[in-house]
C-alpha cells in the first residue's frame, strides 16, 4: 500500500520518512515527542546541531545561576585550626616545664629561694604532688580552650556569613555580606609552612565591627570567595560603602 504524503513526515533527526502518528523513529531510533524534537518539527528546516545548541542554551537560560550563586548555597564550610591555640601551646609548654622542675629537684634545699624553714620542708614533701596538680591544671585548661575552638563553625554563602560557637550555651549569628567594607589575610611564616591563615572582616555591623577567620585552613580561597561575594552583593543591594 503507498503512503500519501499526509499519512508520513519526515524524521528531524536523520531525513528519513516515517510514518506521521510515529512516537519514535523506526531508523535511527530517536523519541519524536520530546521538547527538542517538537521544536525541530516546528522548524522543518533548522539543522540537527543547530536545534541541539539552541536547546542547550535554553536549558542554560533556565538554570543560569551556578549552585556557588545561589544566595542560600553554601560556597565555604570550616572552623579554626589548633594553630590558633599556638602562643597557648608555648604558654602551657613553659608552666610544665616549671611543674617538671618542681619534681625533679630538690627545691627545699635550695636557701637563695628566702623561704623559711618550715615552708621549705612543708614544698620538699608535696613538690610531687604540687608538679603533678601543675599538669592536671595545664592539661585541663589546655583541653578546654581547645574545644572550645573546635566548636567554633564559620559557613559561608553568597548572601551572609554564619557563625556558630560555644559549648554549653551554643550560640549563631550572621554578618549579611553587603556590609562587608575591607578584607585582609594574614599569614606568617609558620602558618605559609603549615597551610593556614587569618582572614579579618571591617564590617559595618554594630555586632561585628571586626570579624576574623583565625587560622583557618584555605585561608586564600576562602578571601578570594569573600571579595567576590561581598562585591556581588554591593551590586544586588545598591550598597556603596563611604570611607
Amino acid at each position: 500500500m503507498q503512503l500519501t504524503t499526509s499519512q508520513t513526515k519526515v524524521c528531524p533527526f536523520c531525513a528519513e520518512t516515517i510514518l506521521s502518528a510515529a512516537i519514535k523513529c523506526r531508523h535511527c531510533g530517536e523519541f519524536l515527542n520530546t521538547a527538542r524534537a517538537k521544536a525541530m518539527l516546528n522548524q522543518p528546516g533548522q539543522p540537527l546541531d543547530d536545534a541541539r545548541g539552541r536547546q542547550g542554551n535554553e536549558q542554560q537560560a533556565d538554570g543560569d545561576d551556578s549552585p556557588k550563586d545561589k544566595p542560600d548555597a553554601i560556597v565555604y564550610s570550616g572552623r579554626p585550626t589548633l594553630w590558633a591555640m599556638m602562643m597557648d601551646f608555648v604558654k602551657g609548654g613553659a608552666v610544665l616545664l616549671a611543674a617538671i622542675l618542681i619534681i625533679a629537684w630538690h627545691i627545699e634545699r635550695i636557701s637563695w629561694l628566702g623561704f623559711s624553714a618550715a615552708s621549705m620542708t612543708t614544698i620538699g614533701k608535696y613538690r610531687v604532688l604540687l608538679g603533678l596538680g601543675v599538669f592536671l591544671a595545664v592539661g585541663l585548661i589546655l583541653f578546654y580552650k581547645a574545644w572550645k575552638i573546635r566548636m567554633i563553625h564559620y559557613e559561608v554563602s553568597p548572601d551572609r556569613i554564619e557563625y556558630g560557637e560555644g559549648i554549653l550555651d551554643r550560640r549563631v549569628d550572621n554578618l549579611d555580606m553587603f556590609r562587608v567594607v575591607d578584607i585582609k589575610l594574614r599569614r606568617n611564616v609558620i602558618d605559609l609552612l603549615v597551610g593556614v591563615g587569618t582572614v579579618t572582616l571591617t564590617t559595618t555591623d554594630k555586632s561585628h565591627p571586626e570579624f576574623e577567620f583565625k587560622k583557618v585552613k584555605n585561608s586564600r580561597e576562602l578571601y578570594d570567595t569573600i571579595k567576590k561575594a561581598s562585591l556581588s552583593a554591593d551590586r544586588r543591594t545598591n550598597v556603596v560603602h563611604v570611607e
